[in-house]
This record gives structure tokens, C-alpha cells and sequence, in this order.
């Protein structure tokens, strides 16, 4: 047991115990469930109904950790409803579609009345009257407008809360506050700071003038009913990773955990370093339970997502119709200019028409992908040994194993340190490439590394996109993945265009390269890699011309979609160690996508036009194991 929860177990169990008898935790009482277990599930699910409570207690019946007294911890916020939420809810989306997600987005819209604080489970029915007395003696205190100003800085765009509505705001807090401690032994730290509600926070500083664009068409001026709320969430678990799971899995060995589509899974960082690659280790949300779990099975989220909103006290509804100052501290002018059109800041305007008014703007796109699963992926270096004759011709020893070999002049053991796409990865690139097809995406322009398993990969996605007769491939050396990696520490001697075009790969032979074959360095340094990177991807897009929309598709490697997006969008390299953590957790087919914002002279990266692809593993089988032979 860790220091910490062994000191958090004293310091609950010591605690004064209290009863409660409200009807909930009768009814569980009387299905002979024990006093402290029933009042841990009401506590875990808000207390809502009893059908919740029953449902966590089957979930939970083996989870290790049920009979521990570690308590929940609450917040409360105030949260806006109605038309304003609706509002910022589509801030929401449309600033992580345009700028990337920031640490706003990891939470709803709220204002924070009091931060984060724990309650023991049997005290929390206490805590539901401490916030209704104090929502009595406020009903008529309470202002019939809430005053809110725009704030903006290059880390920082919110809502401020007026001087005289937020002083009242902070006086119901310091209420519960003190109420909380009387009735239900809490210590409870109200909010005495400026009052705000964030839109966003910890942004890249070029994203600032987007961001308000976007805040400004944000009107509160309309009705808007503010609900008074207490979250929980589990302490246990606040500094970790969150996962959701996209797919069933059912464990295979003892020490692996079953899990649901959209279970929730907590995962801790620093327990990973001695996990199988491609596994976690974490613990469900939904069973308690903790095992190994396949990581492409998830994806990441927010830890707010696990939140429990608590049962509502309905006196707390109040309705303030916000008599809101629209304005920016940063820029205070009565009118806001967008894309050269004049807009009066108290006119309600939605948040996708400035999306809209944006797009006129987009030029082009770039999407900068990595190759599908090469064949020594799934079979190791050695792979050519296995397919090949002892009159040294290649036959196909596994169905995931190419069914032919492109013709090369030199020696075919060149294919070891040029390895093609297995029958997997060809796959992939296709239905990549009809995805595309699906989203009406245009393709104007393919690039790709000289790699084999490039230029395959290119090939499929533009067949899946009905477009291998009218696009060619230009095969640029300087896309290239960092040579440091390659084994041997030389230059793969590449097949030529000669001998791609006669493999009937649709190559773009008259292309001028914009980085010589015969310039790669082995072993180059990082700064040499990052370099030759950002001066091809420059390159790249002086040479395609600018006029309509067309997306310009780099086909490289996972060292690609950082070295060649990052100064597209004016980002430093990242440090060498963080960037070779980050390509190996690049799968097969992984994107990243950037538009071009012409009127600024910018690029952005978004969302990529497409969904990623996930799949598991499927070993060898050798059917006279275990069926046959004992």
C-alpha cells in the first residue's frame, strides 16, 4: 500500500461516523447490503436512484479496494444551462476543431465556487442540506443579472465575473463553506479569487486571435438558468491517465482485465515502464478491478468525463437573465472585424458561421501520414529467410506475407533493409484510401519517401480513392525517416524509379527532387534530421500551386507527422528524446492533418478527414499444438 493512501485510511477511519437514514440507503439496508458499503455506492453514483446504487454494488463485487474508507472528493460549480451552455458547448467543439485541443477542453463550461474537498460517504445526505439552507438564505440576494466581460491574453480567454455579482457569488460560497464544516465535518476552501468562466486555457499564443474570433460570437446576453452543482470524482485516481475503452475485451490470462466499450480505465504512468509494448495496466471505473489491457483497444480522455453530477437541489435553480459587457481587455473597440466584415458584438451569432467565414480562407490542405504494417512488423528482420526457396526464390510462407515481390535489379536481400508492405498493410492503405474517397476528399498532390513501404502504401491509398491513373507519386529522398534509426547505419539502397514504374507503381518520373538520394547522411544528428524536414515540407508546398482546395498527401514515416507539421504550424522540434518516445506510440496509418488559413499566412492542424484505424493481433497458429499433440 502507498504512503499516501496508508495515510489517507487513518486519517477517514479516525474520523466521527454519523448515520443516515434517508430513503436510499433504507432501501439498500433492507436488500442486506452493510451500512458502509450501501453508503460508499449512493456516494460513487450521486445518490440518484436506488437502481444506480444496486447496479455499482453487482458491478463492484470484486473490487479490492470496496471495504477501503477512502472517501469522495466534491466541487462545487455553477453551471450555466439553456442557451448559453449551448453556446459554449459549440466554443467547444469549434476551438479544438480549429486551434487543438487546450486545458479548457478537459472540462465543461462552470464557474468554480468552491475547489475540490472530501466528504466522508455516510456524511454526504448532510452535504446535500448544508447546500439547500445555504440556497434558502440566498434566494432573494442573489442579482437578477450577472455581469460577464471578456478577458483575453496569450495563455488565458474567459468570461470574468462583475466586481458586485461575483461578491455575492463569493459570500454563498464562504456560506457553504462554513455550513459544510458545521453539519458534515468538511473542509470546504470557497473561491476568493477573480471569478471566471474559462474558454480557454494554455494555448499557443498564434491561436489567441482564432480563439476570440470564435469567444465573440459567444452572446450571454440571452436567458440563462445557472444551476448550483456538486461533482465528485474518485481521488484515488486524480493524477492519471483517463482511457475509454473503444472495444469489448475478454482477458485471456488471469492478470488481464475484462473490459466494455466505453468503460472508463485509470491508468498511471508511472507503472508503465515495465509493460509489454502495445499493453497498459489500469483499473476499471466501472468494476474496480485492475489487470493489463490492450492499449489500441482505447482512447484518451478527459478525467472530468468520470465526474458524478449529485442529485439536484431544486431550490438551487435560479434564473439570472445576464446583462453581459462583451468586450476583450486586449481589444476594447465597440465593433470586431472578422475577415475584413464589420459585426456588432451583441449581435447572437453561431460559432459555425465564423467557421464558416473561415473556410472561405482555406486554401489547401496537408496530410502527412505514416505507411501501413511493413512485413518485418510482423515477422521479425529475419523475415526474407523464411519465404525464400534454397535456390533462393521467394514463396509465400504466411497469408500475411506479399503474394509476389516487386523485381529489383540488385540483390534481393536488399528487401531486408527495404521491406514491403505485408498483405495487412496493403489492406489498410486501401480502405484508408476509400475512407477518403467517403469524406470527398480531393487528393491533388502525393508525396512519398523513397521506402518501399512507402510508396506501396501511397499506391493503395490512391487506388482506394480511384485515383492511381490520374495522380503520380513523387518519390522525395529528403522524406526519409531519421537514418540515426536504421540498423545497418547506411542508406537502404532503394529500388529506382525505373524499377517502380516497370512494378506498374504510378510514378511521377519527370519529378525533380528537392533533396538528393545521394545527400542522405547515415546516422545524421537530430538537428541535421529536423532540418532537412523542415526545409523539404517548405519545399513541398511552394512547388504545389495554391489555387482551390486540393490536399497534398506526404506518405513517410512516424517520425513524418511531427518533423514535418510542426514547423508547417510554427512549432519548435520538440527535444529528441520526448520525439522518439512519441513516434513509438505511432501506429500503422497514423495521421495528421493541417489547413492552410491564406488570409493569415498560416497553417493550423485539425482533425484528420478521416477516423483512425484499430485493430488487434492475430498470432500464428500451428494447428497440431493443442488439438492434436498433447
Amino acid at each position: 500500500m502507498a504512503v499516501a493512501e496508508t495515510q489517507l485510511y487513518a486519517k477517514v477511519s479516525n474520523k466521527r461516523r454519523s448515520k443516515s437514514t434517508s430513503a436510499l440507503l433504507e432501501s439498500l439496508l433492507t436488500k442486506g447490503f452493510p451500512a458502509h458499503i450501501a453508503q460508499k455506492a449512493l456516494a460513487a453514483t450521486g445518490q440518484k436512484t436506488i437502481e444506480d446504487a444496486a447496479k455499482w454494488l453487482h458491478s463492484h463485487c470484486n473490487d479490492p479496494s470496496l471495504e477501503d474508507p477512502i472517501p469522495q472528493e466534491y466541487a462545487l460549480y455553477l453551471c450555466p444551462t439553456g442557451h448559453l451552455h449551448n453556446h459554449l458547448q459549440e466554443f467547444w467543439k469549434e476551438s479544438k476543431h480549429q486551434c487543438g485541443k487546450n486545458r479548457a477542453h478537459e472540462i465543461f463550461p462552470h464557474i468554480t465556487l468552491c475547489d475540490f474537498f472530501t466528504c466522508e460517504d455516510q456524511k454526504v445526505e448532510l452535504l446535500y442540506d448544508t447546500l439547500k439552507r445555504v440556497g434558502d438564505r440566498f434566494s432573494h440576494s442573489f442579482p437578477t443579472s450577472i455581469s460577464l466581460s471578456l478577458h483575453s491574453s496569450t495563455s488565458y480567454l474567459g468570461f470574468f465575473i462583475g466586481d458586485s455579482h461575483a461578491n455575492i457569488l463569493k459570500e454563498f460560497a464562504v456560506a457553504f463553506s462554513s455550513e459544510a464544516a458545521t453539519l458534515a465535518d468538511c473542509h470546504v476552501k470557497p473561491c476568493l479569487k477573480q471569478l471566471h468562466l474559462t474558454l480557454a486555457h494554455k494555448f499557443y499564443p498564434h491561436h489567441q486571435k482564432t480563439l476570440e474570433q470564435l469567444a465573440k460570437c459567444i452572446n450571454p446576453e440571452e436567458a440563462c438558468q445557472w444551476v448550483a452543482a456538486l461533482y465528485s470524482r474518485d481521488m484515488r485516481f486524480v493524477h492519471y491517465q483517463t482511457l475509454r475503452a473503444l472495444f469489448q475485451y475478454k482477458p485471456q490470462n488471469i492478470d488481464e482485465l475484462m473490459i466494455n466499450a466505453g468503460d472508463f480505465i485509470y491508468v498511471d504512468p508511472r507503472q508503465q515502464s515495465d509493460v509489454s509494448e502495445g499493453w497498459v495496466i489500469g483499473t476499471s471505473h466501472r468494476t474496480g478491478c485492475r489487470g493489463f489491457l490492450p492499449k489500441n483497444y482505447t482512447e484518451r480522455v478527459n478525467e472530468s468525463d468520470t465526474w458524478v453530477k449529485h442529485r439536484q437541489v431544486e431550490v438551487l435553480e435560479y434564473v439570472f437573465v445576464t446583462a453581459s459587457r462583451l468586450f476583450t481587455q486586449s481589444e476594447n473597440e465597440p465593433n470586431v472585424k472578422l475577415n475584413g466584415e464589420v459585426h456588432k458584438p451583441n449581435t447572437s451569432r453561431s460559432v459555425t458561421n465564423v467557421l464558416s467565414l473561415q473556410n472561405a480562407t482555406l486554401r489547401r490542405g496537408v496530410l502527412v501520414m505514416r505507411h501501413g504494417e511493413r512485413v518485418d512488423q510482423v515477422f521479425g528482420k529475419s523475415w526474407l529467410q523464411q519465404c525464400l526457396t534454397a535456390d533462393g526464390k521467394y514463396y509465400r510462407a504466411d497469408l500475411n506475407f506479399p503474394s509476389t515481390l516487386p523485381k529489383r535489379k540488385d540483390n534481393m536481400k536488399d528487401f531486408e533493409s527495404d521491406p514491403p508492405l505485408s498483405c495487412c498493410g496493403i489492406f489498410q492503405s486501401k480502405l484508408i484510401g476509400e475512407a477518403l474517397l467517403d469524406q470527398e476528399v480531393t487528393v491533388s498532390y502525393v508525396y512519398s519517401s523513397p521506402a518501399l513501404r512507402c510508396v506501396q502504401t501511397a499506391q493503395h491509398i490512391l487506388q482506394g480513392l480511384k485515383l492511381d491513373q490520374k495522380v503520380k507519386i513523387r518519390v522525395e529522398p529528403g522524406l526519409f525517416e531519421w537514418t540515426k534509426w536504421e540498423i545497418s547505419r547506411v542508406i537502404p539502397n532503394f529500388m529506382t524509379l525505373t524499377e517502380l514504374a516497370e512494378a506498374s507503381y504510378t510514378i511521377d518520373t519527370s519529378y525533380r527532387v528537392n533533396f538528393p538520394l545521394s545527400s542522405l547522411v547515415p546516422s545524421e544528428s537530430y538537428e541535421e534530421y529536423v532540418s532537412r524536414s523542415s526545409a523539404v515540407i517548405k519545399q513541398i508546398i511552394t512547388a504545389c500551386p495554391s489555387k482551390g482546395k486540393g490536399v497534398i498527401l506526404i506518405v513517410g514515416h512516424g517520425s513524418s507527422l511531427a518533423s514535418s507539421t510542426r514547423p508547417l504550424i510554427g512549432l519548435p522540434a520538440r527535444d529528441s528524446s520526448d520525439f522518439a518516445q512519441a513516434v513509438r506510440k505511432i501506429p500503422s496509418l497514423g495521421m495528421c492533418f493541417c489547413e492552410e488559413i491564406k488570409e493569415e499566412n498560416k497553417w493550423q492542424m485539425v482533425n484528420p478527414p478521416v477516423k483512425t484505424l484499430t485493430h488487434g493481433a492475430n498470432a500464428a497458429f500451428n494447428w497440431r499444438n493443442g488439438i492434436v499433440e498433447d
